[in-house]
């Protein structure tokens, strides 16, 4: 079978969603199968044909104001050519879409149907009926953030998004994804409840997965990353991915203030951009006084990320956004650490709570903070859950499942291409 990717992103560095993307692909070769990317850049010095991650890759060109996505998104005239000419030249028996609401565009949905193939789509966020992250629904710290409004109404978003809401967006991608998308999938069941509410059909949740490190960080190599962080000795919780208010910083800091007071040797390290932990928390920190309890790395990849996770004592992810799936939680899950998580979006589904770490609502500060103290007072039980934890990522979020799962659907996606045209599934 050939399996053609469609994501908007190419670099692995920036994003789990990514990588994940890789990961299967390279699992797919692995079972005899063909895959290709095509992808956007924003340098036309970049345009053509590549290789990432073992992936043929091809690269198309689109720049312009995000302020215009609304627009742009639905049919980026840019990219409109050369994607169908990567359609017609590699034939692919199926087209998967993950990220394309900035720059391929759902146009590219149905240039893929066009193209004979069968399509699935994976909504790995709210994109297709919400402008940004999903914030509104809970009702935020006025309500305590226990609303749940899942639907996209103009009396919410015009205010939200002023002069960058365009009419009948929403219609127009629920038109696309009807006409043009065979199977459409999910990364959580909670994702899918907010979609459907939205009017838009899901046929399955697929979780996310992890293909696991080939190995993991020595107690040596740890110990060196503590001390170069001024880390020995100290109790250490975690955040990590991109930092924005909406991913609960704020929260987490206020938290930090909480817990000083019983653990003098707590820190906060933060895996995340030093020039945004900078321009937007630090101010927080210091006014909270914990500036000095915070350990911003920096961003970190490869080697020192595995270090950065193997040095922690409790991961948090305390979004106050819809986090669709965390992926995060998996990665923290692979390290054998406890994981402190929102209840908002698909977290849930990945941490259980009580058994392989806690789940809170973040807005409910002292909450997060005792939810952290109880794993801090008691690392026997912190071990526990996160050898539970370990488990739970091994049973259940491996790449050979998701594949497996995909597979199922690239096969169903296939039967609806024959179904509609007559004929026999593949060429």
């Amino acid at each position: 079978m050939r399996v053609l990717f469609l994501n908007d992103l190419s670099d692995p560095r920036i994003g789990s969603s990514i990588r994940m993307m890789y990961q299967e692909a390279e699992r797919l070769r692995e079972l005899g199968h063909e895959t290709a990317l095509i992808t956007a850049t924003q340098d036309p010095a970049e345009v053509g044909e590549t290789a990432i991650e073992g992936m043929r890759t091809f690269r198309v060109h689109s720049d312009y104001p995000v302020r215009w996505r609304a627009w742009v998104a639905l049919d980026n005239k840019r990219v409109r050519g050369p994607v169908r000419g990567v359609l017609a030249d590699w034939k692919p028996d199926v087209v998967h879409s993950h990220l394309i609401h900035t720059h391929l565009s759902y146009a590219s949905l149905t240039a893929a149907r066009e193209a004979g193939a069968g399509v699935v789509f994976t909504a790995h966020d709210v994109m297709t009926f919400c402008y940004q992250k999903l914030t509104c629904f809970h009702g935020g710290e006025e309500h305590g953030g226990k609303l749940r409004d899942y639907r996209a109404y103009w009396q919410k978003c015009i205010p939200c998004q002023r002069f960058r809401f365009r009419p009948g967006r929403n219609r127009a991608i629920r038109r696309v994804l009807e006409r043009d998308v065979h199977r459409f999938t999910v990364v959580s069941d909670e994702l899918g409840r907010v979609i459907e509410a939205n009017g838009i059909r899901v046929d399955r949740t697929i979780h996310n997965a992890l293909r696991e490190q080939p190995r993991l960080p020595a107690p040596e190599e740890v110990d060196a990353f503590r001390a170069e962080h001024g880390l020995a000795g100290k109790q250490v919780i975690a955040i990590g991915g991109r930092l924005h208010e909406q991913k609960g910083v704020v929260q987490l800091l206020r938290a930090l203030a909480a817990l000083a007071r019983e653990f003098p040797e707590l820190r906060l390290v933060v895996m995340g951009r030093r020039d945004v932990y900078d321009r937007e928390f630090a101010g927080e920190a210091r006014a909270l006084g914990v500036a000095d309890r915070v350990v911003p790395t920096g961003w970190l990849d490869g080697d020192e990320l595995q270090r950065a996770y193997a040095a922690v004592d409790v991961f948090v992810t305390p979004s106050i956004c819809l986090d669709t799936f965390g992926l995060v939680n998996l990665e923290a899950m692979e390290h054998r650490k406890p994981v402190v998580a929102t209840e908002f979006g698909g977290s849930p589904e990945v941490v259980l709570d009580g058994e392989t770490g806690l789940v809170v609502n973040p807005f409910d500060v002292e909450a997060l903070a005792a939810r952290i103290a109880a794993l801090l007072r008691d690392p026997a039980r912190a071990r526990a859950m996160g050898e539970a934890g370990y488990l739970r990522l091994r049973e259940r979020f491996t790449i050979a499942r998701l594949t497996d799962e995909f597979l199922e659907e690239y096969e169903l996606a296939r039967a609806a291409v024959s179904v509609r045209s007559g004929g026999p599934p593949g060429r």
